[in-house]
C-alpha cells in the first residue's frame, strides 16, 4: 500500500526522468517512447533495463526504431499472445506433416495390397518356374518399398514426438512468463486474481478456509531516493525471498503492485494466517541489506502486513479491501507489525 502523496511524488519523479532521457537522446516524445523510459526509470523490468544498458555500454545510438524493438520485446501487451500463437502454429505444422506422412503410408499399404491381390490372380496352377520367380520378385520389391516407407514414417513420428514435446515445453515457458513478475519471480497480479477466484470458489462450494495477507515495504520511497533504483530492486527481491521461504507449496505469493505484495493461504484459518504473517515479518526484518559491489551495509528492511479471512458472501474485491484496511492500520500504528481484521472494527478513512 502506498500513501497518495508519496505515490504522487514518486510517479512524478519517474516521469521527469523519462522525459529527460527522451530530451537527451533527441527522441520523439510519443507515448511509446515515454512508456519505455518510464519503465526504465522504475527499474521494474530487468530485461528492458538490461537491453538499454547494453546499448549504452556499446555506445550504440538509441534511435526510435531501437526503442520500438525494445518495446516489442519487453513491454508490448501482445507479445505473449504472439509467442503462444507462434508455438501453436509450429505444433499444428508438425501435426500436418505427420498426417501427410501417414497418408503416404496408407497409400503404400493400399498399393501393396493391390500387388498381393494381383499376384494371387497371376499364380496359375500350371505356372512355370520363371513366372513364379517374377511374381515373387515383384512381391519382394513391393515389400521392400513398404518397409522403407514404414521406416521413414517411424523416424518421422519419433522426431515429431520430440519436436512437439519441446514445443509444449516452450509453450509452458511462455505461459509461466505471462503470469510471473520478472523482477521478483513471484506470481503477477493476473495470476493472483485467477488464483483468488479459484480459492473463493472452493470456499463457497466446499467450506474450505482461505486467508489473505497484504504487505508492503516500510519507507520504500526513502530507499529508492537515497540509494537508487538498483538498491530498491534488491529490497523487493529480499522481501520476495522471505515470502517464498515461509510459504507452503499450495500457497500463492504475488507482487500486487509497486512495493506491495499479496499472499493467498488456502486451507488456512485466520489465526494460522496471522502466524504466517508474523513469520514473514520476522524473516524480512532479520535480513541485512548489503550492496554486493561494495559491501556497504544499508541496515534492515521492515514490512507492514494486514490479514483477513474469507467470509460467506465475500468477493475478491471485498476480501482484498478488508486485508488492505488492516495493512493501512498497521502503517498508522507505526509500521513493522501485523494487524488482523479482528483488530479493525471498521475500515479507517484514507488520508489524502
Amino acid at each position: 500500500m502506498i500513501e497518495k502523496h508519496d505515490e504522487h511524488e514518486r510517479t512524478l519523479a519517474f516521469a521527469e526522468t523519462a522525459l529527460n532521457q527522451i530530451k537527451a537522446l533527441k527522441l520523439s516524445a510519443h507515448p511509446r517512447n515515454f512508456e519505455v523510459w518510464y519503465a526504465y526509470a522504475t527499474g521494474h523490468n530487468p530485461g528492458l533495463n538490461q537491453a538499454i544498458n547494453d546499448f549504452v555500454a556499446r555506445q550504440a545510438p538509441l534511435t526510435d526504431q531501437e526503442i520500438e524493438r525494445v518495446y516489442d520485446t519487453h513491454l508490448s501487451p501482445v507479445r505473449f499472445s504472439e509467442r503462444i500463437d507462434a508455438v501453436g502454429g509450429k505444433i499444428m505444422g508438425e501435426i500436418e506433416q505427420v498426417m501427410s506422412m501417414i497418408d503416404v503410408a496408407i497409400g503404400s499399404a493400399s498399393d501393396y495390397g493391390e500387388s498381393l491381390a494381383g499376384a494371387a490372380k497371376d499364380i496359375a496352377p500350371d505356372a512355370d518356374r520363371d513366372q513364379l520367380r517374377l511374381i515373387v520378385e515383384t512381391l519382394v520389391r513391393s515389400t521392400q518399398e513398404v518397409e522403407v516407407t514404414n521406416q521413414t514414417l517411424q523416424k518421422r513420428l519419433v522426431d515429431s514426438r520430440e519436436e512437439i514435446r519441446e514445443l509444449q515445453e516452450n509453450l509452458e515457458v511462455v505461459r509461466t512468463e505471462s503470469l510471473t513478475d520478472p523482477l521478483t519471480t513471484l506470481s503477477n497480479r493476473k495470476y493472483l486474481e485467477d488464483a483468488i477466484t479459484h480459492f473463493i470458489g472452493e470456499a463457497q462450494s466446499k467450506g474450505i478456509p482461505l486467508s489473505v495477507i497484504l504487505t508492503d515495504i516500510d519507507h520504500f520511497k526513502t530507499f529508492n531516493d537515497t540509494y537508487g533504483h538498483l538498491t530498491g530492486d534488491q529490497v523487493l527481491r529480499l522481501v520476495a525471498i522471505a515470502l517464498k521461504q515461509n510459504l507452503k507449496r499450495r500457497d500463492v505469493a504475488a507482487r500486487y503492485g509497486g512495493e506491495e505484495f499479496a499472499v493467498l493461504l488456502p486451507r488456512t484459518v485466520f489465526d494460522d494466517g496471522m502466524t504466517v504473517a508474523e513469520h514473514i515479518r520476522r524473516a524480512v526484518m532479520s535480513k541485512e541489506l548489503i550492496r554486493r559491489s561494495t559491501g556497504e551495509t544499508f541496515g534492515h528492511v521492515t514490512i507492514s502486513l494486514g490479514v483477513a479471512a474469507w467470509r460467506k458472501g465475500d468477493t475478491m474485491a471485498s476480501l482484498l479491501e478488508r486485508a488492505d484496511s488492516c495493512l493501512y492500520a498497521a502503517k498508522r500504528a507505526g509500521r513493522n507489525r501485523v494487524v488482523g481484521e479482528t483488530a479493525v472494527e471498521k475500515p479507517e478513512p484514507r488520508v489524502a
